[in-house]
């Protein structure tokens, strides 16, 4: 009987010679890396990188700066400063977002309540929660269940929230926030919303979907050196899969 492993190996080597034979230019790697450091945030970097690649950035690197502090300000958990900045860069970036900036606003409430689980005054968050979350909460359902669910972060012991409700305290949150808002500014600039490699990764995804699902000939797992390659057993790469069902929506857009 032959074994699996035996099986496997002209298959992986097979592909491997077909990966072998598409040329990548250096120009456009370094272009990709360039496009995902400045729509990412990362001027510093960017600079380095243009200085080391020889490359002339795609936009003046100093002039995303901007983002990088509201980024930052959003994960330090400084959310009214964020959104200070947001509203200098144009109101209609928050204004013509109602769900963007209902979120900011349910994190500076979740802000205010990790405050009071410190030094016991929920006094400002009842405030605030009253004054510009419950306006808006009847606009939308889903305002609503947000609010509702966040207010009981005042209720139960932060010791032993049930899980949707500890995720509200995760530092995650403000990460993901963040995003949506640096997407926001980006499209408000004309810029893209995310990164290249990002919806190069989503259609490296979605091709192996495909492809595994009309049986083409691949080895039992394609490892890209990303860390989801690391300790996955799934055949496939969670932190690709996950938007995988989404590229041929996003490709309709």
């Amino acid at each position: 009987m032959t074994s699996t492993a035996a099986t496997a190996t002209p298959t992986r080597l097979s592909f491997e010679r077909r990966l072998e034979e598409v040329k990548l230019s250096k120009s456009d790697i370094n272009s990709i890396i360039m496009d995902y450091l400045i729509s990412e945030g990362y001027p510093s970097a960017a600079r380095k990188f243009a200085i080391e690649a020889d490359i002339v950035p795609m936009e003046d690197v100093a002039s995303i700066q901007e983002r990088v502090e509201i980024r930052n300000a959003i994960h330090r958990g400084e959310i009214e400063r964020a959104i200070e900045k947001i509203s200098e860069l144009g109101y209609q970036i928050l204004d013509g977002n109602p769900s963007l900036h209902f979120a900011l606003l349910r994190l500076q409430l979740v802000e205010l309540i990790r405050a009071s689980l410190s030094n016991g005054d929920i006094a400002p968050a009842l405030e605030f929660a009253t004054t510009h979350l419950a306006p808006r909460a009847p606009t939308n359902p889903e305002f609503l269940e947000d609010l509702e669910h966040t207010m009981a972060l005042l209720i139960f012991p932060p010791d032993d929230l049930a899980p949707p409700l500890a995720a509200l305290l995760d530092p995650t949150l403000r990460k993901s926030v963040a995003n949506r808002v640096n997407e926001a500014i980006l499209i408000d600039q004309g810029a893209r919303r995310e990164a290249r490699i990002r919806r190069v990764i989503r259609l490296r995804a979605w091709a192996e979907q495909k492809a595994r699902e009309v049986k083409k000939d691949l080895p039992e797992r394609l490892y890209l050196g990303l860390r989801s390659d690391e300790g996955n057993t799934n055949g496939t790469h969670d932190v690709e899969m996950q938007e995988t069902d989404d590229y041929e929506d996003r490709e309709s857009l």
